[in-house]
């Protein structure tokens, strides 16, 4: 259900207001997103179906330390194929808070509530 124009409106002030606002919560969240580790998922995947046969042989033997074997092979080579990529997490610019800061000025209704309520938190008038 797609939608409307109200809708679509409120979402893009949201985003606007959290890119200026928030933004060392962006770097944060948008940095996070690496390429996918093509290496681990190949080497996951052979190693998941290496389980799976494990799991059929035992099955068919009989044998049940064999089948949990093959299980226990299979979930590691899941968790392999779907681990996210090491990526070292970026520290936002000096200048990305700067800028955070110094919209403030420029913010809204909402966001000059907020600042207040995050004064009276910290004891401030």
């Amino acid at each position: 259900m797609p939608l409307s124009e109200q809708e679509q409106r409120l979402l893009e002030e949201m985003e606007r207001s959290l890119y200026r606002n928030d933004a060392d919560f962006v770097a944060t969240v948008g940095a996070s997103r690496g390429r996918p580790s093509y290496r681990s998922i190949a080497l996951g995947v052979l190693i998941a179906v290496a389980g799976i046969a494990g799991l059929l042989a035992g099955v068919m033997l009989h044998q049940l330390v064999i089948g949990v074997i093959g299980f226990v092979v299979l979930f590691a080579g899941v968790l392999l194929a779907i681990k996210p990529s090491k990526k070292i997490p970026v520290e936002p610019s000096a200048e990305a808070r700067g800028k955070a800061r110094s919209t403030q000025s420029d913010s809204g209704f909402m966001d000059k509530l907020n600042d207040r309520w995050d004064r009276r938190q910290d004891g401030q008038p």
